[in-house]
């Protein structure tokens, strides 16, 4: 079982008895892709927040009780955090491409065609830094300048 504790400053949240397959979808990956993660009361992002991850025996009840559960995982477990974001897949990332073009407008008809529609920049923003699986390609047209 896996127990996992995330923290920033005075604030932190623990999970105890995860599953490899749940601590990896729930905890890793998005860690990777540094994504948001919910756990307790809050959200927490990978970059202004530590983690640590801790393999042991599942953790009944009586072990978590009076606020003692995660001094008694850390007695009977070994911390793995390093090792299991070292040995994770990398994330997978969107390609992105830009194009230089006098008439970006055109360039975007020829390109996309009916097929495409505008998205506002926070939309993007939101769906490229939260890693939305459905992106699989990022398109940034830039107007050349004019000499």
């Amino acid at each position: 079982m896996f127990h996992v504790e995330v923290n920033r400053g005075v604030h932190r949240a623990r999970v105890f008895n995860l599953t490899r397959e749940d601590l990896v979808e729930k905890v890793v990956q998005p860690w990777l892709e540094d994504r948001r993660i919910t756990m307790g009361d809050r959200e927490w992002v990978p970059r202004d927040s530590e983690l640590k991850i801790l393999e042991g025996p599942q953790m009944e009840n009586a072990d978590l009780s009076f606020g003692q559960g995660w001094a008694n995982a850390e007695r009977a477990s070994e911390e793995v955090t390093r090792e299991l974001l070292e040995t994770s897949p990398p994330p997978p990332t969107p390609d992105a491409f830009a194009i230089e073009t006098d008439d970006p407008e055109a360039l975007l008809a020829e390109i996309v065609g009916f097929r495409g529609r505008p998205l506002h920049w926070a939309e993007a923003r939101e769906k490229i830094d939260g890693r939305d699986p459905k992106v699989a390609a990022v398109i940034v047209v830039l107007r050349k300048d004019a000499d």
